[in-house]
């Protein structure tokens, strides 16, 4: 008898892109630098630049400086400084469009 076979297992999340608009997903774990990230969404993995805490936001494509930043469909602030693909964004580049 031939052994049956098993399903194909997806590489595990490492991130969630929560809408094909946005600019940033949220890491699902901690991210470590030089890390190839599988982020639902994608259809590529992300190269991680630098440290990305669990829940926090990474940036899936390079976003300039003045640029409105957009999570959930939404614009959520606007880059402070330039942020590559990969990196951690945050208070430190991220002005919040809260008041």
């Amino acid at each position: 008898m031939s052994p049956v076979p098993t399903a194909q297992h997806a590489a595990p999340r490492d991130a969630l892109l929560l809408n094909q608009a946005d600019h940033v997903a949220t890491a699902l774990r901690p991210l470590g630098t030089g890390q190839q990230a599988h982020v639902e969404g994608l259809e590529q993995t992300l190269l991680i630049r630098q440290d990305i805490p669990l829940c926090h936001k990474v940036a899936c494509r390079d976003i300039a400086a003045g640029e409105a930043v957009r999570k959930y469909g939404e614009v959520i602030g606007v880059a402070t400084a330039t942020i590559p693909a990969g990196t951690h964004v945050h208070v430190h580049n991220l002005k919040s469009q809260r008041s």
